[in-house]
């Protein structure tokens, strides 16, 4: 039987000293890596009676992704480097001046094989995960906004059984990619999580924050929030939409009536039962939906906005990440 949202309890939580944007979790454990506004990459294992995080790498500027692909974590932040840490050693083996503009997040494929990093240079690159290679540079997203501002690339996601990437944008623009060929194989758009204010700041706000393929590959979620009418703010009701994105197809969209803020994280329990977004603006939230019912079941406050979030094998046990906190929501019982 699937973990169940109703029995979602709130089990522990670490205060830190820096926002952590990013976690990966070793398979079978509660060690993760988590990459923090500090400029560092820290070890950090839950199992241990004094949760103490432990230095492994070091970045230029924020550390904004993370992604494990066997025995080594692949990094990326804001100086637009991958680094390639030893998790045994803790020593990092190769760098790699990968974007030209900040690195939004890094993603391993389901088999560990290649890794995928974002960025503002609006430059999806697939990389061997082992040695470090250029597989695939996709770029199928503009570099500037419909209003002429420099955009962003924020979010990608592979399917379970990784023949296929999405990659989603500031504006609204997401892509799939045939993750064997780099070429497209879909495109769509999302419109509404961007916000454009030619008036008060002649600015935007938003974007797509999150994809997740479905467990069948059939379905792609996207996640950010809705229209802002402030956009100093993240005020827009937290937002999902679900596509057939084969066809470009929205089959269902929700809004949070009770949370504001970012889909930062979405990921579908294995065997498609429920769908989770975490994010938040002030403060966080985690976000159940129903896949069969279409319909938002269960909304929880987070005492920090969520960055990211790990989950074990069964998805009974949720590690979120975000300002200064892991928090461990527990699903068991």
């Amino acid at each position: 039987m699937p973990a169940s949202p109703d029995k979602l309890k709130l089990a522990k939580e670490h205060g830190q000293k820096a926002i952590y944007f990013a976690v990966a979790r070793v398979p079978g454990s509660k060690r993760l890596f988590v990459g923090a506004s500090d400029f560092k990459v820290y070890d950090l294992d839950l199992a241990a009676d004094k949760v103490e995080p432990r230095e492994i790498a070091a970045h230029g500027s924020y550390v904004t992704g993370v992604a494990l692909a066997g025995k080594t974590l692949v990094s990326g932040g804001y100086d637009g480097k991958l680094l390639w840490t030893d998790i045994e050693s803790r020593s990092t083996v190769r760098s790699s001046d990968a974007h030209a503009k900040w690195i939004r997040g890094v993603f391993a494929s389901p088999d560990g094989t290649r890794v995928a990093s974002v960025a503002d240079d609006m430059a999806c690159k697939v990389w061997d995960a082992a040695d470090g290679r250029l597989v695939h540079e996709l770029r199928g997203h503009k570099e500037r906004t419909p209003h002429d501002f420099p955009s962003m690339l924020y979010a990608a996601a592979w399917s379970a059984d990784g023949k296929f990437l999405a990659t989603g944008d500031k504006v609204g623009h997401v892509v799939v990619w045939d993750a064997v060929t780099g070429k497209e194989a879909a495109t769509f758009e999302t419109p509404v999580m961007y916000t454009w204010d030619p008036v008060q700041r002649v600015h935007s706000i938003g974007g797509i924050r999150s994809l997740a393929f479905s467990p069948d590959g059939t379905q792609l979620a996207v996640g950010g929030m809705g229209k802002v009418g402030n956009i100093d703010h993240l005020e827009g009701k937290a937002r999902l939409e679900v596509f057939d994105w084969r066809k470009g197809e929205r089959l269902w969209e929700v809004q949070s009536d009770k949370f504001s803020g970012l889909i930062n994280h979405l990921e579908y329990e294995p065997t498609g039962a429920w769908l989770l977004g975490a994010g938040g603006a002030g403060d966080g939230f985690l976000l159940f939906f129903d896949v069969k019912a279409k319909k938002l079941t269960r909304q929880e406050k987070a005492s920090a906005h969520v960055h990211d979030v790990a989950t074990d094998e069964a998805r009974e046990t949720l590690f979120a990440v975000g300002h200064n906190k892991v928090m461990v929501f527990e699903m068991k019982g």
